[in-house]
């Protein structure tokens, strides 16, 4: 086993103080928004062996086909959309015979792979996320007087369907949108939550990312989107080709091993709207709770049945002398999500993890248990697609 040294990314949307306070380590100058955990070739972590030297995670466990990241929003995120396999490899693929730098700021593709991703929330998370049905969009849209407003909803009436809504989106990302007109339809939106009334909270939403982007058609194209509410201990798998935003708060994200981010909005990095429609014309992408599978009183796994990743989360306490053991597979991150917590290899290894801190274990250290009293959170990649897997719960 392996302590982790990790990987810390300071964006703009990040919490100054969410992640340090989580790892027990002060408020922070700049914003704390991610922490990777894993072997991506942009930012691998690190372990320190006992004679002083450090080397990549990927030297030792080779490429895992997991990410895991703790993220932190204090406002929202990029409007965005993970790419599937084969856009990803035709991507990564073109921009490397452009000549584009993998650090470049108008890079899109880092890597060959493609990006779903689970989202367990460590605190109330809130995102926009998948699409509305086209009903509840037009019941959205109807009651708002804005110019803008009433020309989206007269072409989705006209067009209806995931075709349809994707038009809309394509148009507000492709043409020139007067600020004025985005106004409009803010005003319209804080004029009924005025009088008590929201649809599915689309207004509130809208006003929301409106106080970070005020201009950005982004704003409007929010309400096309579901507003969906974790609460901690809860997740949510968003599969490639599904749109999606970030507002606020803390979570784990595990996922496919990529970097992959189509964005056309809400941010002040690299845009690509062309692509990111071009991910949607692919079809309705899976966007579903997952309720997790109990195994006995101290572990639920939460595992989409897509074979790159899956989280196992269990609790321990002082009550159980012998230790609570952990779900089995050959290559895992184990991260301290509460407490302070002791584990132990198949080989008697003992590594003591504190809230924030990370471990890797590989296929020698066997079946790991956990003594004290804390809670930890396993990402692994499944190797029996059947076995375990959770339930999901369509969105749309």
């Amino acid at each position: 086993m392996f302590v982790l040294e990790n990987a810390v990314r300071h964006y703009d949307w990040g919490s100054f103080d969410e992640i340090p306070r989580f790892v027990g380590s002060g408020v922070n100058s700049e914003p704390v928004a991610e922490v990777w955990m894993g072997t991506h070739s942009m930012d691998p972590s690190l372990v320190t062996h006992q004679d002083g030297t450090t080397q990549r995670l990927d030297e030792i466990a080779g490429s895992l086909p997991f990410l895991l990241k703790l993220l932190s929003a204090r406002r929202p995120l990029s409007l965005q959309v993970h790419p599937d396999l084969p856009t990803a490899r035709e991507g990564y693929e073109r921009e490397n015979t452009l000549g584009i730098a993998l650090d470049a700021p108008d890079r899109t593709f880092k890597d060959p792979n493609h990006k779903p991703e689970m989202v367990y929330a460590l605190s109330t998370f809130d995102t926009v996320v998948g699409f509305r049905p086209t009903a509840e969009i037009l019941r959205v849209l109807a009651p708002l007087e804005a110019p803008l407003a009433q020309r989206l909803h007269d072409d989705l009436r006209a067009n209806p369907g995931f075709a349809g809504i994707v038009r809309l989106v394509e148009w507000l990302l492709s043409e020139p949108i007067d600020p004025s007109q985005i106004d409009a339809v803010i005003q319209c939106c804080r004029d009924l939550l005025d009088q008590g009334l929201d649809i599915k909270r689309a207004y509130a939403t809208a006003l929301m990312i409106r106080q970070d982007f005020p201009n950005d058609p982004g704003v409007v194209i929010s309400l096309l989107l579901n507003r969906l509410t974790l609460q901690p201990g809860e997740a949510a798998f968003l599969d490639t080709g599904v749109i999606h935003a970030h507002l606020r708060g803390l979570c784990l994200e595990v996922m496919a091993t990529s970097d992959n981010v189509l964005r056309a909005g809400l941010t002040s990095k690299h845009l690509d709207p062309r692509g990111l429609v071009a991910c949607l014309d692919v079809g309705m992408s899976r966007l579903a709770r997952v309720t997790p599978q109990a195994v006995g009183v101290t572990t639920e796994i939460f595992d989409p049945g897509i074979g790159d990743f899956a989280l196992a989360v269990t609790q321990c306490s002082r009550g159980e002398p012998d230790g609570v053991p952990l779900l089995d597979a050959p290559d895992r991150i184990v991260f301290c999500t509460g407490g302070e917590v002791e584990l132990v290899s198949a080989r008697d290894e003992r590594l003591k993890v504190r809230r924030g801190e990370a471990v890797y274990a590989g296929p020698d250290d066997g079946t790991l248990r956990v003594y004290g009293t804390g809670e930890v959170a396993q990402a692994y990649a499944p190797q029996d697609r059947d076995a375990l897997r959770s339930r999901l719960v369509d969105l749309v």
